[in-house]
This record gives structure tokens, sequence and C-alpha cells, in this order.
């Protein structure tokens, strides 16, 4: 056997052992080459195949018959540009006279077997453009977040999409959400990349745990305020209103509308106000909201309905004086009571984890698109922390959010502790943290045992 076959050999092994083990490794090293081949080579016959050419137009069909030459063959979609990323490939391409991009959306399960890819997804870039979005393995399997991101004001990255994309939590654009997600779904690990990506950011976090406070209370050094009981969270919220009419008496002083004001000038929320003047935002986090719903007697339900009159009033009206909602449950139905519904319209952002019923699915996804309900019942119990995350506009991905364990959280909320501002309103609900106790120490160190 030569070296080159023993050479050869040993490149193979390694390539079959990177795809096992270590798939993203593959794909940079390998896939990624062979991926950009495969498509090059095969582009023109896979597109005819799939139906995605048009005849030759008018024009070259009379030049071929007045130079006696063969009819021209029909025409492919244009390549743009084929880039690599550290996922797959994007391909962009430009639409002949006559193609339109829902097309090419139809096409993708067949271009994902034509191209051997792992998944194929595709987006209208402008007119006329189309960029096709194929991963090389499969990224929600072991998510990795890329060591780069594009994090902006009240932006953070919380999840990795199937088609290799980071997922952001973006208030600016979305102000409040919902997340939906049986028991161990994933929802609190969706909830600490949540809190972890907000940590750092100039924002206060206000916390709602019902739960006796076992999820949100580990993370209480970078909390401004939380609830561990429905009775301290009907006045936690009582004083969050008021904290929003403050904030829009500054905005109303600071307007100073007259003629000589330019419209760039105008304040029409937080963000509009000069930064030495400006709140800090808020984002309010309920972990269960069934536990601020329920009730057993007619003083329960008087607390119940000031809950949700406060929390509906939050989300009317919180977003010009950056209150920010993320409300997460295991079902948010009208059978919750009256206000539920209304609760519910004003939440954008919808993100549902693997549910136990349709219904469930239907309550987060069922106004967005009847696809994104079909891909919620669908997510396999064995696959903690995928979900499916839409928004208004009917768009929806499949995303996943990376491990992340209490104590990682909790550490990160340590280091950024210093970042905690302090409402006024909001001081008598701030938690009390205790320091850092010392490790313990045996009073007694047993002796050896000697014969």
């Amino acid at each position: 056997m030569t070296a080159f076959t023993v050479a050869l050999v040993l490149v193979v092994a390694a390539a079959g052992l990177l795809r096992w083990r270590r798939p993203a490794w593959y794909w940079l090293t390998f896939g990624v080459t062979l991926a950009a081949l495969r498509v090059l080579i095969r582009y023109a016959s896979v597109m005819d195949a799939c139906g995605l050419t048009v005849p030759p137009s008018r024009w070259r069909l009379a030049l071929a018959r007045i130079a006696d030459r063969p009819a021209p063959d029909s025409r492919v979609p244009r390549i743009l540009r084929l880039r690599p990323t550290r996922t797959g490939l994007v391909l962009r391409l430009k639409l002949r006279p006559g193609q339109d991009a829902f097309d090419v959306a139809a096409a993708s399960d067949r271009l994902r077997h034509s191209f051997s890819m792992y998944g194929v997804t595709s987006r209208e870039v402008r007119s006329g453009v189309v960029e096709l979005r194929m991963t090389g393995y499969d990224v929600l399997k072991r998510v990795q977040m890329p060591a780069k991101t594009d994090p902006r004001p009240m932006r953070v990255p919380v999840a990795l999409r199937e088609d290799g994309s980071v997922h952001y939590r973006d208030y600016r654009a979305v102000p409040h959400a919902l997340t939906l997600g049986a028991t161990e779904s994933g929802k609190s690990v969706y909830q600490r990349n949540l809190v972890a990506g907000l940590a750092p950011l100039d924002v206060a976090l206000i916390g709602i745990d019902c739960k006796q406070g076992v999820e949100l209370f580990p993370l209480a050094r970078r909390f401004s305020a939380l609830a561990d009981n429905p009775d301290t969270a009907a006045e936690l919220l009582d004083a969050l209103v008021d904290h929003m009419q403050g904030v829009y008496q500054l905005i109303r002083a600071e307007q100073r509308i007259s003629v000589a004001v330019p419209d760039a000038d105008i304040a029409a929320d937080i963000w509009d106000l000069p930064e030495e003047l400006r709140p800090v935002p808020v984002v309010v986090l309920v972990d269960e909201v069934a536990e601020l719903a329920l009730f057993a007697n007619k003083e329960e339900e008087k607390r119940r309905d000031r809950i949700i009159t406060a929390l509906v009033r939050l989300a009317q009206l919180g977003r010009a004086a950056g209150i920010y909602l993320e409300i997460c449950g295991q079902r948010f139905g009208s059978e919750l009571g009256k206000g539920i519904t209304m609760l519910r319209a004003q939440l954008t952002g919808r993100t549902a984890h693997r549910v136990n019923d349709e219904t469930s699915a239907n309550m987060a996804l069922g106004d967005i698109s009847p696809d994104a309900v079909l891909a919620a019942i669908q997510i396999p119990a064995e696959l903690r922390g995928v979900a499916i995350a839409g928004d208004s506009t009917g768009g929806w991905h499949r995303i996943r959010a990376p491990h992340t364990s209490l104590r990682q959280a909790v550490n990160v909320c340590n280091k950024h502790a210093d970042r905690t501002p302090a409402l006024p309103v909001l001081e008598p609900f701030r938690p009390a943290v205790a320091a850092p106790s010392a490790p313990r120490v045996p009073l007694s160190k047993a002796a050896p045992v000697t014969a």
C-alpha cells in the first residue's frame, strides 16, 4: 500500500469520524467545499427538474430560426452570489421574467433532496431576488451560538434558527411576547437565555414567579423587583402602572411642541428623549401566567381581575414608556377568564415549545399560520428547547436555545449585578439579597482508622 493510499484512507476515516461526532467541524473542513461543488455542477439540471426554468424569449427563438440553429434551452435563475457560512451555504438568485418567489419557496423541499442538503429555506430579498439558505447538517441537534452576534439596544440573541441564523429578541420591534410550552419542554432554559442576554444591558428586570420564586429568585441580584405570590404581584403591577404614568408625564413635559421644534425632536416615547433624561427601560417577566389568573373564592377573583387589568394596561400602553412584557405559561386560553384574550391579542411575539395538545398550539400560533401550529405539535419530547417562533406578520421559524444551566445564569446575573437600577416606586419590591456565604468548613476532622 502506497503512502498516498494510506493518507487517503486516513483522510476519509477522519472525515467520517468528524461527520458522526462533530458535524460542525466536518462541515467547515470538508462539507462546505463538497456542497459548493455539488450545487454548482448540478444547478442547471436541478432547476430544470424542479420546474424553475422559463422558456426562451421570442426574439431568441427568432434569431435561432434566422441563423438556422437549434432552439435555445430554457433559462434558469441567474446565480448572483454563493456564500459559505459556518452552517451551510447562502445562494442568492435573480429570477427570470415570469417567475415568482413563491415558486422557489414551494420547491424548497425538492431542492433539499436534489442538492443533498439537510435543509433549504427561501426568502425574497427584493423584487426579483430570492435568497436560499441551505444548511449542511442539523444545527438544532447540538446548538452552538456563533462567537460574533449583532446585539443592539434592547435586542439580544436567544436561540439558533434551523437555517443557521441567530434568533434575536428585539424589544424595540416586538415589545411584548408570549412563550408557551408543556412541562419539561424548555421554557425555563429559554427564559434563562433571555435573562442572561438582558443582564449586561442598561435595563430594569422585573420578575413575577408564583412558584415561590424557584425559577427567578436565584437570579435576584440582577432584578430590580420580584414577586413570588399573587398578592405581591398585584401590588407590584399596580406600582408599575404608576411608574408608567410618571414616565408619560416626563415625556409630555419634554415635548415642547411648537412651530420652531423640528419634527425629529418631538418626543413620543422614551427613545425620543435626550439620553440624560431617558428613563431606564423595564422588562417584566411572568413565569407562569395561569397562577395569576386562577381563583378559588370571591377575594381571589377580585385580585385576579386587578392583576389582569394591570397587565392589559401595561400591554396596551407600556411600549412608549419603555415597559416590555415577557409572559410564559403552559396554556393561555379563554378558560383563564375575562381579559385573557384581550391580553393575548397585545402580545405580538409568539414562541411555542412542545405542547400537549393542538389547542395549546392554536392559542399561540393559530392567528399566525396553520403551518406553524402543525410544526409546534410535531416537536418530539426528546428535543427539549426546540420551539416555533412567530409574529403577527405570519412568518415563523423553528428555533432552539442553547442549554444554559441555572448556575450559568446565576453567574451572569451576579457578574452584572452593579447594573441593577433602583426604581423608587418599585423599591418596596426589591429582593433582599444576602452577601455570598463563605465556604462551609467542617468543625471537626475525622481521624484515620488505625489498626
